[in-house]
């Protein structure tokens, strides 16, 4: 029996989670429901992306985005933020200061990557950078639900934050990785990676998971630890990073 989420396109992960993957550059946006709150994490590639999946989430659930977690600063993960106003935004440290003085290079990259010129100047000009930021780990209260978020990198940036969902009823953890880690390809690793801290960084990923948690990729299908720690290993083996 296919669930609201379900019904809507989304991708029933657990009670209260879900996620979509993104037409176009196959982005993961989560969906966290507490008693009090919801968290989206990620926002989208365009103002409109954000207005719809705000809309989308408004009709699931009958009630508003309160909280957006930012996993890191590409233009297909933070450029619907705008279409959020007056939701608290949550970034790791630094990430606010990176888009304030980055917004060229963020247009350029995005119109470079296919999306509309003026979509892309109106999404920069307008965005929000994080009002909240994680320096280590920070609990969101969403009422019946403790969401964790945990500044894990830097790796695939300098910026990179993982949302942990502890799971209800017995149910395993969810965690949310940005794109630290990458199901439906090689990761990618562009010219604001740190590819010698990385491996370390899905160490510290896995740590925050465990072995029974389900990992969400920025891009791809959910992923298990196994693949977590063999994408780590092909990353330091490709890196030339010693073995930890």
């Amino acid at each position: 029996m296919h669930t609201a989420w379900e019904e809507a396109g989304w991708e029933g992960l657990g009670e209260g989670v879900a996620r979509r993957r993104m037409p176009g550059w196959d982005e993961t946006i989560g969906v966290i429901a507490g008693a009090t709150g919801v968290m989206i994490v990620d926002t989208g590639a365009t103002i409109r992306d954000g207005a719809d999946l705000r809309r989308a989430i408004r009709g699931v659930l009958g009630r508003e985005v309160t909280h957006v977690a930012l996993t890191h600063p590409h233009f297909d993960h933070v450029l619907g933020t705008a279409a959020f106003a007056g939701v608290e935004v949550f970034g790791a440290a630094g990430l606010g200061d990176l888009l304030r003085r980055g917004k060229d290079e963020l247009r350029h990259d995005a119109t470079r990557h296919g999306v509309d010129r003026d979509a892309a100047a109106e999404a920069t000009d307008l965005l929000v950078a994080p009002h909240h930021h994680v320096h280590g780990q920070l609990t969101v209260d969403l009422g019946d639900r403790q969401v964790l978020l945990a500044n894990v990198g830097p790796g695939h940036t300098a910026h990179d934050l993982a949302v942990l969902v502890p799971g209800k009823h017995g149910a395993p953890e969810i965690v949310f990785c940005g794109d630290l880690v990458e199901e439906s390809g090689e990761p990618s690793a562009g010219p604001d990676a740190l590819p010698q801290q990385w491996p370390a960084a899905l160490d510290r990923l896995l740590a925050l998971g465990g072995e029974d948690a389900m990992y969400v990729p920025g891009h791809g299908a959910v992923v298990d630890a196994r693949f977590v720690r063999a994408q780590r290993d092909a990353l330091a083996t490709r890196f030339g990073v010693p073995p930890s």
